[in-house]
């Protein structure tokens, strides 16, 4: 079956195609930026670049989602980590320093030692939560439910 489509390019102008379902699927992945992807649970590398004196990481959402983490806790952490200031800008993170890429990563490594993984059984599938004023980390898996220091 073919389908009538209308295909717009900039080099070439208008064009009238008549396209089939394996040919649009092709188009269309073509045009897909991939994105960034974690398995169950990985821990992305930072990726970012250098402006200035300051540091830009530009998947710091990707690394929180991959972790399962807020944002701004994972941000306040970095900031105290690294002495730096820090500022959300859509999906990428700001520091005003200049910090290399490793020092970053070993601060990541870090938080999910402290506030991802289970001290018990050590499997990510855990969880902060308030009760009193004070953070736990409940275990999804194993069940038990430690106080952890606040940020």
């Amino acid at each position: 079956m073919a389908l009538f489509v209308f295909v717009n390019s900039y080099k070439q102008g208008i064009l009238w195609e008549f396209m089939g379902y394996e040919e649009l699927l092709s188009a269309a992945y073509e045009q897909v930026t991939p994105v960034e992807s974690c398995e169950r649970f990985e821990i992305l590398k930072v990726r970012g670049h250098h402006e200035g004196t300051k540091t830009i990481i530009k998947n710091f959402s990707q690394i929180s989602s991959c972790i399962r983490r807020d944002l701004n806790h994972l941000m306040k952490f970095l900031s105290k980590e690294l002495a730096s200031s820090t500022e959300l800008s859509g999906d990428r993170l700001i520091l005003s320093r200049k910090l290399p890429s490793a020092v970053i990563n070993e601060k990541v490594e870090k938080y999910v030692r402290q506030f991802v993984t289970c001290n018990k059984c050590g499997k990510p599938d855990t969880e902060l939560i308030k009760e009193k004023n004070q953070s736990l980390l409940r275990c999804l898996a194993c069940g038990a439910k430690y106080a952890v220091h606040d940020i």
